[in-house]
Parts: C-alpha cells; sequence; structure tokens
C-alpha cells in the first residue's frame, strides 16, 4: 500500500508507446503521437503521477543522428506535449549506446536493464515499488520489473520476438497507452489483477 507523500511515477518508452515508431527518426514533422496518447497523460497527471520517459536511441552511437538533432526533436515532443495538455514531463532518459553484437545491452543503462529507470527514482526522489513501466516490447516490460516496478505491455504489434520469461511477463497488457493509464489508476484501487499474456510458452532467455 502506498504512504501519503510517496513520490510514484509512470515511465513512459518513447518510441511505440508515446510516439509512433518511424526508426531513427529526429524530424519533428514526422513526430506523431500515439493514439490517445494525450487524454493518457492527462488522466496520469491528474492522477499525481509523474510522467518520465525512458528510452534506447541506439541511432546516437550508430551516426544516424547527433545528439543536438535528437535534443531538438525532444525538445519539439515536450512541448507539443505541454502546449496540447497542460502536462510537464519531468524527465526524459536516453541510453545513446548500441546492443552488443548478440543483441544483449553493453552498457548498464540500455534496456532491458534498469539503469535509466534507477537513476530517474534517484534525481527524483521515486519510489520504484509504487512506479510503473509502460513500453511496448518485453524489453520494456523487464528492465520495469528490473527496477522493481509494475508493468504494462502495449500489445500494439511492436514486439516480434516473445521470449517469455517471469522477468518479461507483464502486469497487465493493453491496446493503447490510454488503456494503460486506465489499467494502473484503477490496479492501485484494487480494481484490476494482472492479465498473462495468453497461448504463450515461457522460454528461457
Amino acid at each position: 500500500m502506498r504512504h501519503a507523500g510517496e513520490r510514484r511515477a509512470v515511465f513512459l518508452d518513447k518510441d511505440g508507446t508515446l510516439v509512433v515508431d518511424v526508426p531513427f527518426n529526429v524530424d519533428p514533422r514526422l513526430l506523431r503521437f500515439t493514439r490517445h496518447a494525450m487524454a493518457a497523460l492527462r488522466l496520469l497527471d491528474d492522477a499525481g503521477y509523474a510522467l518520465i520517459v525512458i528510452t534506447n536511441q541506439p541511432g546516437l552511437a550508430i551516426g544516424h543522428f547527433t545528439l543536438g538533432d535528437f535534443a531538438a526533436l525532444r525538445r519539439n515532443m515536450v512541448g507539443r506535449i505541454r502546449d496540447q495538455t497542460g502536462v510537464e514531463l519531468t524527465g526524459f532518459y536516453t541510453c545513446p549506446h548500441s546492443p552488443e553484437p548478440d543483441g544483449t545491452p553493453g552498457c548498464a543503462c540500455r534496456m532491458p536493464l534498469p539503469g535509466l529507470l534507477r537513476a530517474a527514482a534517484l534525481a527524483h526522489c521515486l519510489h520504484l515499488e509504487h512506479c510503473w513501466m509502460v513500453g511496448a516490447i518485453l524489453d520494456d516490460v523487464e528492465a520495469g520489473r528490473r527496477a522493481g516496478c509494475g508493468t504494462v505491455l502495449l500489445d500494439v504489434g511492436s514486439e516480434t520476438d516473445w521470449h517469455v520469461t517471469p522477468l518479461r511477463t507483464p502486469d497487465g497488457r493493453c491496446g493503447d497507452l490510454l488503456e494503460a493509464a486506465q489499467f494502473i489508476i484503477a490496479s492501485e484501487a484494487g480494481q484490476f489483477h494482472a492479465r498473462p499474456l495468453p497461448g504463450l510458452a515461457e522460454t528461457p532467455r
């Protein structure tokens, strides 16, 4: 049970969760928010959650775009959220590294490792056990679970690998970000229970 005064947050993956995934995009003209994303941000903000973006951006490491390019996109995204909803994001944390050749993280900050979530928790005095991670792939779920957060998978077609383990099993599965926001708020009120991913055998990772 959450006690008064304990800070809580919803961590949001960027590509496929908050904005439509356009690979390696840094052009603000191509930036589009996912279905009902703005309504979801307003709902979570009204419920008292800090909203923090957590994102892997290997395009920085392999030279698809520069830090300046990505910073300009981030400013555009944050500004559009502010202008359309009145919501101020609490933080925006980026892993700029590439994975190892076998796909595993080569750093502590790349999801599915929880480094960025822990850094955000330290910076913003968050209680991770009262926070949530929302993402469109199971690496996002694993990062949240490793950090001790509740987790929601947006089942929107982004996940293609489906290596399911206990660390990669979300507490909820939703069709868009607004449904995820409603699930999170209702879960705190004890109205929802975890929904397992149906028909998926657990595969060791």
